[in-house]
């Protein structure tokens, strides 16, 4: 996607995606519920890209939504949380939750929705891992990244609920926050150099 690509164009383009249609690109999401069956969309976003899926997703099953929120937050500042989530992830650590889904046994389908961070599912997905049970339901993971792909998260998803049943994962690049940094402090760079 270029870099010039603002967020309403795509949220246009998430909101036009044929989410049940075999003619859906290859990227697309397709359904995956069984008819009658209770699907949950769990989700955590930082930026917001990652939630304006869940609530096309929500919408499209008319489904329960549950954001994934950790118990203590990530720091504002974009850097520190960088630097906070790379600690956590040399150490392999889950990041405790605020909440958990109270009744997660009605629930046939559950779409995962998360950014990927450092090359991997964020630690506050891998704490919603280890204190939810997936085993025998089907798990759809939707993941938004920076130009980087998937990297490992796939391999984390089925390490931490290895009796879950994984379907087809949409993923996305969106805009990040490192981007826009860099961006911003290449156009200030000239911007400085005048003004000192």
């Amino acid at each position: 996607m270029p870099p010039d690509v603002t967020r309403r164009t795509v949220i246009a383009a998430l909101a036009s995606l044929p989410l049940g249609s075999a003619a859906a690109s290859p990227s697309a999401p397709r359904a995956v519920a069984a008819p009658g069956s209770k699907v949950l969309v769990a989700y955590f976003s930082r930026s917001g890209n990652t939630r304006v899926i869940a609530g096309l997703l929500q919408r499209a099953f008319q489904a329960d939504l549950f954001e994934i929120v950790p118990a203590t937050a990530y720091p504002d500042e974009y850097l520190a949380t960088v630097e906070e989530a790379r600690q956590e992830r040399d150490r392999d650590a889950a990041r405790p939750l605020r909440a958990t889904v109270a009744h997660l046994a009605p629930y046939d389908t559950v779409y995962l929705g998360f950014p990927i961070w450092g090359t991997t599912a964020p630690p506050v997905i891998k704490g919603f891992l280890k204190a939810h049970d997936l085993a025998g339901k089907q798990v759809v993971p939707f993941i938004t990244h920076g130009g980087y792909g998937l990297g490992d998260s796939q391999a984390v998803l089925r390490r931490l609920a290895p009796q879950a049943r994984f379907g087809s994962p949409f993923s996305m690049q969106a805009d990040q926050e490192r981007q826009t940094m860099e961006r911003v402090n290449d156009w200030l760079t000239p911007q400085r150099s005048t003004t000192s």
